[in-house]
């Protein structure tokens, strides 16, 4: 069973930025793709980033320009750099992982809550 650990949140002012990052571990298959999602209070859950082992990325309208995501293969590690935070990116950010074989997986989510 794939696990999923993020770490990196927390809360911050706006303009900060914040660094989440994801590990896989308990797959032997490989990883076709990872990503950020994020859920806000009383909403769905949206797409933030996401990209595949093979350097394809894809970017949810919320994050295009402030935020960048990069994965480190070798470490199974999936990066969210996010730049000139605003108010309106406060939700819990759930890391997504794509393996074969395994599927689709989810972490438990991590809290980043941005203050004006």
């Amino acid at each position: 069973q794939v696990q999923l650990a993020e770490t990196g949140g927390g809360s911050v002012q706006v303009g900060d930025s914040l660094r989440l990052s994801c590990t896989a571990s308990g797959s032997a298959f490989s990883i076709v793709a990872m990503g950020w999602y994020r859920q806000a209070p009383g909403k769905q859950r949206d797409l933030v980033a996401l990209t595949s082992s093979a350097g394809r990325t894809t970017y949810g309208d919320s994050a295009e320009g402030r935020f960048t995501i990069s994965m480190d293969s070798a470490k199974k590690t999936v990066y969210l750099q996010m730049d000139n935070l605003r108010p309106e990116d406060t939700a819990v950010y759930y890391c997504n992982s794509v393996h074969q074989i395994t599927g689709v997986s989810w972490g438990q989510g991590i809290q980043v809550t941005v203050s004006s």
